[in-house]
């Protein structure tokens, strides 16, 4: 009797084409075999038959559609060679008896007969249909339980999942750009050999390497612009990321001995600067110095204020030759747009520039919130003429001569572009010119605003009265440099209450907040160091902290260079840089000055060091130059903030 069986349900479950198999297994079956004539048959989705399914030796067929859910099933106990269907021609099976009881039909197993000719051989239809034993293994792939998926070790991640690979471009990009070296130390060797590297690491990380490669591109010779210019010109959108054209390290001597020299090399010339320009239409910022002046022709200028819409700092510390002087002339005129993009401009030094081109440029600079015309021929109407939407936060005024005290103290308390100063020099060298006098100074002092953290009125005449005027601006100020006709004495006031106030005024006392004090203009026996190092001044004892660097007189830092000693054990030092030189308070490794008592909490303060918002990248104290761009002061523009004087 035969006996009609059933397959487990999930065998039965319709599968309509091969593409249904999950991604695994269908990689794996094309990987273990290749693709056999017999598996293109006709396909349906509601058909399971022999030639079209996974499931070998499938008895069940249907011609009926998925959505009726009905199976005709085949009845076993039919022989195949009685069936009215096609020839279906099956293998014979015979029962293969225990050997050790081989009179038992309960024990043993059925084996195909001796007549079997392999899987290959069972037709269906009239084609070869069955699967190989490749097959079955698959299937047992198939449906066998899933594995876990493997714990991926530390370290081992696939390609662009790295942590590293998985953060925020701004974030990778503020990572990478830690690695910028500007210059290296004798600005020829190779640079920046870590980015180099990281451009090879992954694609992630190869753009954000890239995008902060290009960026800021610092020139320290002609030699590296060449190199910068072929490259950019190869490839066009590399020049679209760069926004800072840096020249104040370029130094020519470095590669020529002579200028005849630099001019036959070719590589730095106003033809090659006009296409670098044109090659980096979204420049920002664009900084040069004296070492360019004779590049600076009409079209360079001219492509710079008109043709860079997105510029936003220009920096020509320093140049002044008669190239530099003839074209800034000659493109500067009422013609201009009337309002241009520039917010920071560095104009230092540039001496021999005519008044009318201040008067030109400033009053289209509406949103001017730096300005460094230190040494030039501005005057009191180019000032005046800055739009009242500037938002002026440095203003560098050191040495213009053409300015006069009554206008430029109505400028500070009007206009109201300078309502919110951080930085103000009104420095002068007192040897060759004065600005205000006495009465000049106590109408200035009472004008100035609460923000300002720098102010230098170096080179006024002063005297004792002005200390009480200028107690209140040491509450916020970190940096004063004060004028001539002082005493010793009176700058100890600043630092102390007077011996004759009250003690109410001496406990409501607020300590300053200075950092630097210049006293440059006290030349000679104006400098009274017996004074100084006594204990009855406070300006070298501890408690006038946070007070860190003292600026000295070329004479008197002389004669403090020969007290090294005495000066080291009251916890000072002496440090120069070109013509000036400073008194430097003394720091151990704890972040404690050396004369400092430890604190009671035993926690040491943190160390300071230097760096402030409004400095904008310099970190060290008494700077005489407004920087235009946030980056590390070295260069040309180092020597011009702390290796010159005024």
């Amino acid at each position: 009797m035969a006996v009609t069986q059933r397959r487990p349900g999930h065998l039965l479950t319709p599968r309509t084409s091969y593409t249904d198999c999950p991604p695994d297994y269908k990689f794996m079956a094309e990987l273990r075999r290749p693709s056999t004539p017999d598996r293109a048959g006709r396909s349906s989705f509601s058909s399971i038959r022999e030639n079209e399914s996974i499931l070998p030796q499938t008895f069940t067929h249907s011609k009926i559609s998925s959505y009726t859910g009905g199976e005709e099933a085949v009845d076993e106990s039919t022989s195949p060679t009685e069936s009215t269907a096609p020839a279906l021609h099956m293998v014979q099976a015979q029962f293969q008896p225990p050997v050790t009881n081989p009179s038992s039909r309960l024990l043993g197993y059925w084996s195909p007969a001796d007549s079997f000719r392999g899987w290959k051989q069972i037709q269906v239809r009239g084609k070869l249909a069955s699967k190989s034993f490749g097959d079955l293994q698959a299937l047992n792939q198939l449906w066998a339980n899933v594995p876990a998926p493997k714990v991926i070790k530390d370290g081992l991640n696939r390609p662009g999942d790295a942590p590293l690979e998985r953060l925020p471009v701004e974030i990778l990009s503020s990572i990478i750009s830690l690695l910028v070296l500007d210059v290296p130390p004798n600005g020829v060797l190779r640079r920046n050999v870590d980015l180099m590297s990281l451009l090879l690491t992954s694609r992630t990380v190869h753009f954000a390497t890239l995008s902060t490669l290009y960026s800021r591109i610092t020139i320290p010779h002609s030699r590296i612009f060449h190199k910068f210019l072929t490259h950019i010109a190869a490839h066009p959108t590399l020049g679209t990321i760069v926004r800072r054209l840096d020249f104040c390290h370029f130094n020519p001597s470095q590669l020529f001995s002579t200028a005849a020299e630099r001019s036959k090399a070719r590589n730095l010339t106003s033809e090659t600067l006009l296409q670098c320009l044109e090659l980096t239409p979204h420049l920002q910022e664009f900084l040069a110095q004296e070492y360019l002046d004779d590049d600076l022709n009409t079209a360079v200028l001219e492509k710079i204020f008109l043709g860079l819409p997105r510029l936003q700092a220009v920096d020509f510390c320093g140049c002044s030759s008669d190239t530099f002087k003839d074209s800034f002339s000659a493109i500067v005129t009422p013609d201009w747009p009337m309002q241009l993009s520039l917010r920071r401009l560095s104009l230092h030094k540039c001496f021999t520039l005519p008044s009318s081109i201040f008067e030109t440029i400033l009053p289209r600079l509406h949103q001017l919130t730096h300005l460094d015309v230190a040494g030039t021929r501005i005057t009191d109407a180019a000032l005046a003429s800055i739009p009242a939407t500037a938002r002026i936060t440095h203003l560098n005024l050191a040495k213009c001569k053409l300015l006069s005290a009554r206008n430029l103290i109505d400028f500070l308390a009007t206009h109201p572009a300078v309502q919110e100063l951080e930085f103000l020099s009104l420095a002068t060298d007192a040897r060759s010119h004065q600005l205000f006098d006495v009465d000049e100074i106590t109408a200035l002092l009472s004008v100035l605003p609460s923000t300002l953290k720098s102010l230098s009125i170096k080179g006024s005449k002063m005297d004792a009265s002005h200390i009480d005027q200028l107690r209140p601006l040491t509450k916020h100020l970190e940096e004063l440099a004060v004028g001539r006709s002082l005493k010793l004495e009176d700058i100890n006031r600043l630092f102390v209450p007077d011996d004759d106030d009250d003690i109410e005024m001496q406990m409501d006392w607020v300590p300053h907040t200075l950092k630097y004090l210049d006293l440059s203009d006290f030349w000679g026996s104006d400098l009274d160091l017996n004074y100084m190092f006594s204990t009855a001044c406070a300006v070298l004892r501890p408690f006038s902290e946070p007070l860190e660097v003292v600026e000295v007189a070329e004479d008197v830092f002389r004669r403090v260079s020969k007290s090294s000693v005495a000066l080291g054990r009251i916890g000072w030092r002496t440090s120069e840089c070109g013509r000036r030189g400073w008194m430097v308070r003394q720091v151990n490794s704890n972040g404690n000055t050396t004369n400092n008592v430890a604190s009671t909490t035993g926690s040491a303060p943190a160390r300071d060091d230097g760096r402030r918002g409004w400095k904008i990248g310099a970190d060290s104290w008494g700077m005489r130059k407004i920087p235009v761009a946030k980056a590390e002061v070295g260069g040309m523009y180092g020597s011009f903030m702390f290796g010159r004087q005024l």
